[in-house]
């Protein structure tokens, strides 16, 4: 089953590589950049989550790919979330990691201070990595962004989730924390996974041990 991971708001797919390619990752990994992301193209307004999931879906029927294992990470995982909803022939297996947001952060305000509260648990070399996809993405987009994040419907999306998803974070995440986690797998009929001595970005700090995770949750939904 291929691997799609999906990256959150801010960013690009520089920041998943330490979990999308060996030695850690142990499965076929495709990684594409969101509209305005990246090198992807830079539509003239930020898409909202329904938008970014809609692009998915034709990225993956235009590469012919069935049944993949869909990973998404903060921002990401409520696209992956919504793709799930819209696609369930598509979706093979589930991952959402840190996934945003809880209703104690709903708003542009609150969200922002809890990314700033991440900073001082993320490695330093983060912040090359950050002010590049940044620069990228210009910051307005990146702020549209954050208020799309924001917004209710990812209770609804994860009510209809075709699969039952793997919930992974890091302990010290204060961005989707760990009772925010716990309350997604417990809605989902999922199981939710702590990565210990990791914050929010959890793919980038933690590649090997979350490549594992997925590895085998791709296993299970396989033999499923």
């Amino acid at each position: 089953m291929n691997v799609v991971m999906v990256h959150g708001l801010a960013v690009s797919h520089r920041y998943l590589l330490p979990t999308a390619r060996p030695p850690a990752a142990r499965f076929p990994v495709l990684v594409p950049d969101l509209p305005g992301f990246g090198h992807s193209r830079k539509p003239p307004i930020a898409y909202g989550v329904h938008q970014h999931a809609q692009y998915l879906s034709d990225w993956l029927d235009a590469r012919g790919l069935r049944r993949v294992c869909l990973v998404g990470h903060s921002f990401g995982a409520r696209v992956v979330a919504r793709l799930a909803v819209l696609r369930p022939e598509l979706t093979g297996a589930l991952v959402l990691a840190g996934p945003t947001c809880d209703p104690r952060a709903r708003g542009r305000a609150r969200l922002v201070r809890r990314r700033l509260a991440d900073l001082p648990f993320e490695p330093a070399w983060q912040a090359t990595v950050l002010a590049r996809d940044v620069a990228d993405a210009k910051p307005w987009r990146v702020w549209a962004t954050v208020g799309h994040s924001v917004r209710k419907e990812v209770e609804r999306d994860l009510r209809r989730r075709p699969v039952a998803p793997l919930v992974l974070g890091g302990a010290l995440d204060p961005v989707a924390p760990v009772r925010w986690r716990a309350a997604v797998a417990a809605t989902t009929g999922g199981v939710s996974v702590t990565v210990p001595q990791a914050a929010h970005n959890v793919l980038t700090t933690a590649g090997e041990r979350c490549a594992a995770l997925i590895d085998a949750h791709v296993r299970a939904a396989t033999r499923g």
